[in-house]
């Protein structure tokens, strides 16, 4: 009996990882298929109401045209040049 159970076992091992190896595929499947066809951001960024979803694109764009004044600062492009051979004062008069 011992052999006989022991063959059972193994073929309802074999079954359950088979069932596992689809569950798996499927799986994949399934999230390869919401990842494609999903566009952009899952959550809407912008509220569907149109008063407020003209402020928050006006925010956005504000904020969007201040990121080159940032990026001037930081590297220092609003500053005088100082290998002109005219004398310039760098700061605030």
């Amino acid at each position: 009996m011992g052999r006989l159970e022991y063959q059972f076992g193994q073929r309802i091992f074999g079954i359950l990882r088979r069932i596992f190896m689809l569950y798996k595929f499927l799986l994949t499947v399934l999230l390869g298929f919401a990842l494609l066809t999903s566009t952009g951001c899952v959550h809407a960024i912008f509220s569907a109401d149109p008063m407020r979803r003209n402020n928050q694109l006006l925010y956005k764009s504000e904020d969007m045209r201040l990121i080159m004044d940032e990026w001037e600062r930081f590297w220092m492009l609003d500053q005088p040049s100082h290998m002109t051979p005219y004398r310039t004062h760098g700061g605030i008069i």
